[in-house]
């Protein structure tokens, strides 16, 4: 076998090599191309090419049914059935699985499952990269540096399952992340964008926007520690939601371990979380968002499972008007609990606000803070969902309904939830790239919040 062998092939000997009970069978094929530049000049860019197989097995036995993962890269013919062969093994010894369900079944095969996977190159830069050019000559001429990277992949995906199932999902990611400083590097600005295909990103509105801000960091103000009325950017704001949702199963919930669980026992649905008539959810159809329409799980971890794989995922409203809805569950955890079936989803979007934009909510600040974006989030109390991160690239003070200065950076501790139960503003929602989890989560979309009170816990001295 080669790199040229089709993945659909690929998951069909698998699956003829399997002994097992039950098999699912994943292979992904991705590509991906990037920029990075710094100091006005681009110093790298590559394209990569690769596979990755995973296969699980599942083994039926007097107690219950085993489940064994194994994962593994650069597969070739010779390493197929021993890659087989291994997972079976893994599921011999594993012990019976608490997840264990029946395979998903039913499901109609995907129409493109037997053609040749999707790919990226370094052409899905063709109109961006002049452009960049042309942001690099308008900073150099305005007395500043940008660094940063543009990066785009895609991955499709083939599974194949004993039950039946064959489908297939094509997930093309983009990321550009642009940051400015000044000359003595004494004040910086971020941007960032998510894309699906490069074609919708501009690097000259983007430097535009970052050079306004690096004026505004002109004048330094120093603040001290407490709570500000905050204006919390798109990007923020996603970051925070997204740490939410990864906190937000059934199950944890259920047995009283988190922000979710309802004292005296259960969980919290159907309960009122933000007086604003917010909307938290996932659609894997989303304009411009779009993520896989089923399940993809290479392990099981408390509200997913692999036995799911294959499973239909559609939208689901976590939070609407205001109120919990739904909380993650496989369909394991939603027997445990009773809550309904709702896999987490790959994209995440809080709407339900105005139709103002950040600088419009800037013209109503007497005074406040306005963020450029969150770093280095951390959990302290998982119980209220209580996280610490600080401020990063321009904090700004407001005043009057302008920014009159840049102060310094802050930590922050700030729970999720209660940040919207005290917003008292959400403006228009926008798609974003969240900073802190952009490794991880780019398919976000959000509206800037006002917070008359967020607590700023600390000063940091980062730039």
């Amino acid at each position: 076998m080669t790199i040229r062998t089709k993945p659909h092939e690929i998951v069909e000997r698998a699956l003829e090599l399997s002994r097992a009970d039950g098999c699912v069978v994943l292979a992904e094929e991705q590509s991906s191309a990037n920029l990075r530049w710094a100091g006005n000049a681009l110093t790298t860019n590559g394209v990569t090419r690769g596979r990755t197989l995973t296969v699980i097995a599942t083994v039926d036995g007097t107690e219950g049914t085993a489940s064994g993962v194994v994962t593994r890269s650069a597969v070739t013919a010779d390493d197929l059935e021993p890659l087989v062969r291994a997972a079976e093994a893994a599921a011999r010894d594993a012990g019976p699985a608490e997840d264990a369900q029946p395979l998903v079944s039913g499901v109609p095969q995907s129409a493109s499952f037997t053609e040749a996977p999707a790919e990226t190159s370094s052409e899905v830069f063709g109109a961006f990269a002049p452009a960049l050019g042309e942001a690099f000559a308008t900073a150099r001429a305005g007395g500043r540096e940008l660094y940063g990277f543009a990066y785009h992949a895609v991955t499709s995906t083939y599974l194949g399952t004993s039950a039946g199932l064959r489908l297939r999902h094509d997930q093309p990611t983009g990321t550009l992340e642009l940051n400015a400083k000044s000359t003595d590097r004494t004040r910086s600005a971020w941007a960032g964008a998510s894309t699906r295909d490069f074609t919708d990103v501009d690097p000259l509105t983007m430097d535009a926007n970052l050079a306004r801000q690096l004026g505004w960091a002109e004048r330094r103000v120093e603040l001290p520690a407490g709570r500000y009325e905050t204006l919390l950017p798109p990007t923020a704001v996603a970051d925070l939601l997204i740490y939410q949702m990864w906190s937000a199963g059934a199950r944890d919930a259920a047995e009283g371990r988190t922000v979710f669980s309802k004292p005296g026992g259960g969980t919290r649905i159907g309960e009122k979380l933000a007086p604003l008539p917010l909307n938290l959810r996932s659609n894997p159809a989303e304009p411009g968002l779009e993520c896989a329409p089923f399940v993809i799980a290479h392990s099981s971890g408390d509200d997913s499972s692999v036995f799911d794989n294959g499973l239909p995922v559609g939208p689901v409203d976590w939070v609407r008007e205001g109120t919990l809805q739904q909380l993650v569950t496989s369909r394991y955890t939603s027997g445990l609990t009773g809550v309904p079936v709702a896999p987490a989803g790959d994209n995440l979007i809080l709407d339900g606000g105005g139709e103002r934009s950040l600088a419009e909510m800037v013209t109503d600040t007497e005074r406040g803070l306005l963020l450029t974006c969150l770093w280095y989030i951390r959990e302290v109390d998982p119980a209220t969902l209580l996280l610490t991160g600080l401020t990063r690239d321009g904090v700004y003070l407001v005043e009057n309904g302008e920014v009159t200065g840049a102060v310094n950076n802050f930590r922050f501790n700030e729970s999720p939830v209660d940040v919207l139960g005290r917003a008292v503003e959400a403006g228009r929602t926008e798609r974003t790239l969240p900073r802190e989890w952009s490794d991880w989560f780019t398919r976000a979309a959000a509206p800037a919040l006002r917070v008359p009170d967020f607590n700023m816990s600390s000063v940091s001295k980062g730039v």
